[in-house]
């Protein structure tokens, strides 16, 4: 098992940053692959953002990249989202989550492990 726990989240003015992380504990948290998840009012969850297990590699959806930015620090266990340039379409539910294979991984059936996810609001 390993246990996600995101933090960070908050309100926002556009054009604003914030920088939300996720803490993991439980197994080698070195042997997943790591991706940030966001779920807005009303709409389905979409995937924002992916690192592999060594952090050498990572994807981003479309309507983020340039402007948001995923790492990871494996002796803190952590993997981290920082978002730059936010728009009010950035509003929503972040979610971490936690994959055996190597990846990056974009898709959420890939995922083993979730965490109960940290809101984030942009203000217009």
């Amino acid at each position: 098992q390993v246990q996600l726990v995101e933090s960070g989240g908050g309100l926002v003015q556009a054009g604003g940053s914030l920088r939300l992380s996720c803490a993991a504990s439980g197994r080698t948290f070195s042997n997943y692959a790591m991706g940030w998840f966001r779920q807005a009012p009303g709409k389905e969850r979409e995937f924002v953002a992916a690192i592999s297990w060594s952090g050498g590699r990572d994807a981003y959806a479309d309507s983020v990249k340039g402007r948001f930015t995923i790492s990871r620090d494996n002796h803190k266990n952590t993997v981290d989202l920082q978002m730059d340039g936010l728009k009010p379409a950035d509003t929503a539910v972040y979610y971490c989550a936690a994959a055996s294979p190597r990846g990056p991984l974009v898709l959420q059936n890939e995922y083993d492990y979730w965490g109960q996810g940290t809101e984030v609001t942009v203000s217009s």
